[in-house]
């Protein structure tokens, strides 16, 4: 019978016969996903936020910084102070400063306050990605009569005046949970006139991180539930930013973007990448892009660095030209055929992601041994002095002169491309640990090299991802080994029992180009240059071999030892995670449900070094 189905089928389409209803309802998906035109979901957003334009705004996104809660009487202009979200759309802070406005029948007003540091951190490759998204950024708010406004110098300094000047009644702003924003915060609320209301709202994170919990979360497990159980009443449209009807006095002075750039005093040999374009158009893209090609392949491939399955989306979403709760619902709004990916990148945009806010928000020593949970802290101490095979210097670190070809690799790749693979990032840092002097020296390593070249550093992200992979946070303790003693542990042959560590250096795989050449730029280095300590079991073999081959052959023996340790380690980890997998499983495959749900039951309310955040105020 079914023979005879297929061969009806066959001669129908053999002569020109249209097919039927049924036949149209089981064509396969893919064939229209091919047929989407580059920049399908530009266009999908936009009739998506014109249908949902009178969405509600809820109240609980919000908290008042000052005890005055109205707007001052007889005002100028309610003032959006652009802080940590730069875009116009998907951007619940500026949505409630147009509501504010809108109340009062005032102007709207957004200013940004530039502030360059004299530091190390202060690079072209983050100034220049985030002075071309804000040039975006004022282009759109001319087309919609709301004044955009640069200011030089720190936020505490300029914009109070700038409120007195212009007679804004009040200021909304959004939130970071970094120290240095959260100061600059303060010294604003200190200086604004008493009449002033100042609001902060969480533009950054769908469920607002002062919602999803009151207190420190110890891990991903303790937090998920929180949050999935928040998301019918947080993860909705956005409500879309109109033209404003009321037009301010004076307009704002025009902004020479291509002159504050050129003048900036930046580290100009830090340069930008080609792969990232700025901007919410460029973040846009880099999304539809992850839609149509990479999501697919995400559960099953995203810790291959081989493998083209990421999203490539945190520079975006780290400068605010993109907003995660924007993501997660295109993701699946339109993703719908790529099955457990969707739920397991949920869990990462949402939960991991707000968990990091969560950490650096009730934890103000996120950036140090001291912030690690007790029992991490405890053995990073009882291991301290244990002797390390190889240590290295911050500068032979920084120019990838190390023994492993494979760390090289990856730290070649974000000194000149400004991104590393997530699976990569995390041996990286264990490695650091492995190979300097003291828990305390390698965390202040990883988080330079991690903010001055990671296009998405100094940001709540790389804080935790160093964190974990250093001290443990938001992880277990495992069975205790020299130097890392309780912390997890990663080696070379791990990488090689996860993926194909060769394949990044042949030529003719069709891989990634930006990962392609990852293990010929860990080639030629300088081995010779580290120093070995006293009593290593790598001394002696290294004194008589200085060749790449030999270098390996010298890593490999010293993990030959911690390697059954290692893969007994492993099976503890999946023994151990069993339950916790299981339980995150049903949480991000009910995440997924929920984002799908109804709103109806939710209804929404009415009306040391001071320089690691990027210093735009």
């Amino acid at each position: 019978m079914s023979d005879k189905k297929r061969k009806s089928t066959s001669s129908a389409a053999a002569a020109g016969k249209e097919p039927s209803a049924k036949q149209q309802k089981l064509a396969p998906a893919k064939k229209e996903k091919k047929e989407r035109a580059e920049g399908w979901l530009q266009d999908l957003v936009k009739q998506q936020r014109t249908e949902k334009k009178e969405m509600k705004f809820n109240q609980k996104r919000l908290r008042f910084i000052t005890d005055t809660k109205q707007a001052k009487p007889g005002s100028e202009g309610v003032l959006y102070w652009m802080l940590r979200d730069h875009r116009v759309q998907d951007n619940w802070a500026l949505i409630q400063a147009q509501r504010l406005a809108l109340e009062e029948n005032l102007p709207l007003h957004i200013c940004v306050c530039l502030f360059v540091p004299k530091s190390e951190l202060s690079t072209l490759r983050h100034y220049s990605f985030m002075l071309k998204g804000l040039k975006e950024v004022a282009k759109e708010c001319k087309t919609l009569d709301i004044q955009f406004h640069l200011l030089h110098g720190s936020a505490g300094d300029v914009l109070p005046g700038f409120v007195s000047d212009h007679g804004l009644g009040a200021v909304v702003t959004d939130f970071s949970p970094l120290r240095e924003p959260l100061q600059w915060l303060e010294d604003v609320k200190k200086a604004l006139p008493k009449d002033i209301p100042l609001i902060q709202v969480d533009a950054h994170n769908i469920v607002p991180c002062w919602v999803a919990s009151p207190k420190l979360e110890y891990a991903a497990r303790t937090i998920r539930g929180k949050i999935t159980k928040l998301l019918p009443e947080f993860l909705t449209e956005f409500p879309l930013v109109e033209k404003h009807p009321y037009t301010a006095t004076a307009a704002a002075k025009p902004v020479d973007w291509d002159k504050i750039l050129a003048s900036l005093q930046v580290d100009r040999s830090v340069g930008e990448p080609e792969w990232a374009e700025p901007g919410t158009n460029g973040g846009m893209a880099m999304l539809e892009s992850f839609i149509d090609v990479r999501l697919k392949l995400f559960d099953t491939q995203r810790n291959d660095p081989n493998a083209a399955a990421l999203s490539q989306l945190s520079p975006w979403i780290r400068f605010g030209h993109l907003s995660a709760q924007r993501v997660a619902l295109q993701v699946q709004h339109s993703g719908k055929s790529s099955g457990l990916s969707v739920s397991s990148f949920i869990e990462e945009l949402v939960v991991r992601r707000e968990l990091t806010d969560n950490f650096c928000f009730y934890n103000k020593k996120y950036d140090c041994v001291e912030g690690a949970y007790e029992w991490a802290q405890k053995t990073l101490k009882d291991h301290a002095k244990d002797k390390r095979p190889y240590l290295y210097t911050r500068e032979q670190l920084e120019k990838a002169e190390t023994h492993d070809k494979l760390w090289n690799g990856a730290q070649n790749q974000m000194v000149t491309e400004g991104k590393m693979h997530g699976f990569l990032r995390m041996y990286w840092a264990k490695k650091i640990l492995e190979w300097t002097s003291s828990p305390e020296e390698a965390l202040s390593i990883a988080l330079y090299l991690n903010d001055r070249y990671e296009l998405d550093g100094q940001d709540p992200n790389g804080f935790v991802g160093c964190m974990w992979s250093i001290c443990g946070i938001h992880d277990q303790g495992w069975g205790e080994r020299a130097v890392f003693g309780k912390i997890r542990y990663m080696n070379y042959k791990g990488c090689l029992r996860k993926f194909d560590v060769e394949e990044d250096s042949r030529d003719d795989v069709d891989v990634p180009k930006d990962l392609m050449m990852l293990l010929k730029r860990g080639v030629n280095v300088a081995p010779h240059q580290a120093v070995h300590v006293e009593g290593s079991p790598a001394k002696a073999k290294h004194n008589h071999q200085h060749t790449w081959t030999g270098q390996m052959d010298t890593l490999q023996a010293n993990e030959e030892v911690e390697n059954a340790n290692y893969q007994h380690g492993e099976q503890k980890e999946s023994q151990c995670g069993n339950q916790d997998d299981q339980r995150r499983t049903e949480e991000t495959l009910r995440i997924a449900q929920l984002i799908d749900e109804p709103n109806e039951k939710h209804p929404t309310q009415t009306s040391k070094d001071g320089n690691r955040e990027l210093c735009v105020q």
